[in-house]
């Protein structure tokens, strides 16, 4: 028998209506039309031109028949355009794919092939890039391409040479598409809250990057999610750390729309660069990957502005940030918000909530809380950690491992014409990570490694995590990834691969990498202790994550560890 509720009333166009971040925009403009909404480098916008040029965007769009079922790809570091098009394109009822721009031209190609985008809108620094995926494209498709229409940005803080060459390529200028769109455009909000907001591509760490399909209704309540979880302040000033393409700059580029806050837009990520906006742009929030905390707790003193003129709140995810980081930012002055998720889960969608009873606490112990990836947002409806075999939730012990599944309205749609993938990421009605972690007894989860990162020495799981987190104590370890190497005796051993800080003398390698194993030994158990140190710089994605992968097979490269190094 179905279930009756008290009332037999309907939904009506006065009570009900879809979900999505766009209405931000126009609340934006409204409520502060003279606010600064954009700032880069010499180019400054308000909330009023930032709602014309979206709808202006959408316009040219529309008349171009770029609408609901097209895609945009977008291949632009983090300057207004690419701001802008995460409210233009949707506007225009099209899909915004923002595009990883350190991807090469093959993998590009194949974004642009499997997505058949329509448009390709591209910063002035990555035409050539653009330009050879369009090549790989055509190549490939068998007779069937249709060139996308090529718009080429120009950033006045850069030099004007490469525009030049794009638009002889024929190229349309940004600036010069948006005059054909109307700043007046009545756009059209979706009529279906399911209706694809955003299409963004994972790392592509196998053959093909799977395409991760996001829907209005999970960004709408992904963006309004930040500004509760953060206590983000109406007018907050955000600064652009975070590549907009990283699942759509984990959905801020809707949520400062959200609280009328001001954008910085950071073409480059210095720690320079960083000190330098807080200290003269007035930013109070900004979102980085560890890699990026790392760097801007050792630079060096001439690049720094300390102390920091206001409480800076930092949120970071991406991969698991050592204790000694989030310890070091602590001092600095950052206020750093520990957060985890996946492109899947529209970026961030779980917090290590901080708690009061936690400041009585020695600094090691409170950073070793912060380090967990804590609890779900309050967007996520669930949130546990099961074991692999039956999916059974893990007791919450701290020490049982299980696999952290997600399910709610923050998570994605499906991978894009990959059925088989879907089939697998959805099995038993939980979106599947492929993260191992535990649960503790306050209910906060905690990382111990992706499944295919933890290392099995003679039968005995080694977290990758863990043994990273005791050697980022070391004084000399600017950044450190450890992966399995072979090992004659063992099967597996831990590998470190390691890159110094800048101070260090580099003469004795070999005395270094000794003082790092005798470091290990005092500090963790004698099967976690790497058996290899390799040193030099690390392989990282466009968002700062160390690529593992590529470690992995320079570990098998190197061979087996032979019995006579035990």
């Amino acid at each position: 028998m179905a279930e009756r509720d008290i009332d037999d009333l309907p939904k009506n166009s006065a009570n009900y209506t879809a979900l999505t971040p766009l209405w931000f925009l126009d609340r934006a403009a409204t409520v502060y039309p003279n606010r600064k909404s954009l700032i880069h480098g010499s180019v400054e916008y308000t909330w009023h031109q930032t709602y014309r040029r979206c709808r202006q965007l959408a316009s040219a769009l529309t008349k171009r028949s770029v609408t609901f079922g097209s895609t945009v790809a977008v291949i632009a570091p983090n300057v207004p355009a690419l701001y802008e098009a995460h409210f233009g394109i949707p506007m225009a009822g099209a899909v915004l794919n923002a595009v990883n721009v350190r991807l090469n031209a093959q993998t590009i190609a194949f974004l642009l092939g499997h997505s058949l985008a329509a448009v390709v809108m591209v910063d002035q620094e990555y035409f050539p890039l653009a330009e050879e995926a369009l090549k790989v494209w055509e190549n490939n498709s068998k007779g069937k391409f249709k060139a996308p229409v090529l718009i080429v940005i120009a950033d006045k803080n850069c030099d004007p040479t490469p525009v030049q060459y794009a638009l002889e390529k024929g190229a349309i200028e940004y600036e010069k598409f948006l005059e054909t769109g109307d700043p007046d455009f009545q756009w059209m909000p979706p009529e279906d809250e399911w209706q694809t907001i955003a299409l963004g591509y994972t790392s592509g760490t196998t053959a093909s990057p799977k395409g991760v399909v996001l829907h209005h209704r999970g960004a709408y309540l992904m963006a309004l999610s930040n500004a509760v979880i953060w206590s983000m302040q109406e007018g907050a000033v955000y600064l652009w750390t975070l590549p907009l393409f990283h699942c759509n700059g984990w959905c801020f580029a809707w949520t400062i729309a959200a609280i009328c806050g001001t954008n910085i837009c950071l073409r480059q990520v210095t720690a320079k660069a960083v000190y330098s906006a807080i200290a003269h742009l007035g930013v109070t929030h900004f979102s980085a990957a560890p890699v990026v905390l790392n760097t801007i707790v050792n630079a060096p003193k001439e690049e720094t502005i300390l102390p920091l003129p206001r409480l800076v709140h930092v949120s970071t995810a991406g991969a698991s940030p050592p204790p000694s980081v989030l310890a070091a930012m602590s001092q600095r002055g950052f206020r750093v918000l520990h957060t985890y998720g996946l492109s899947e889960t529209y970026g961030p969608s779980t917090v290590c909530t901080w708690k009061p009873e936690w400041d009585l606490l020695p600094p090691d112990v409170q950073a070793r809380l912060h380090a967990r990836q804590g609890v779900r947002y309050v967007g996520l409806e669930r949130l546990d950690v099961v074991t692999t075999k039956d999916m059974k939730p893990v007791p919450a012990d701290g020490k049982t491992i299980g696999e952290i599944v997600f399910r709610g309205n923050v998570v994605m749609k499906g991978y894009l014409k990959n059925p088989k993938a879907n089939e697998d990421a959805f099995a038993g009605g939980w979106y599947h990570s492929g993260d191992l972690a535990v649960k503790h007894p306050d209910g906060y989860i905690e990382i111990k490694d992706r499944s295919k990162d933890i290392i099995i020495s003679g039968g005995e799981n080694i977290s990758s995590v863990e043994v990273e987190n005791i050697l980022y104590l070391h004084p000399a370890i600017l950044e450190v990834s450890v992966v399995a190497r072979p090992d004659e005796q063992w099967g597996e051993s831990p590998c470190a691969f390691v890159t110094l800080k800048a101070d260090v003398k580099k003469t004795d390698q070999q005395q270094l990498a000794e003082d790092i194993m005798n470091f290990s030994r005092s500090k963790m158990p004698k099967y976690w202790v790497p058996k290899s140190v390799v040193f030099g710089p690390l392989p990282k994605t466009a968002t700062g994550k160390i690529q593992k992968h590529l470690l992995r097979t320079k570990a098998k490269e190197m061979g087996p560890v032979k019995k006579s190094r035990l």
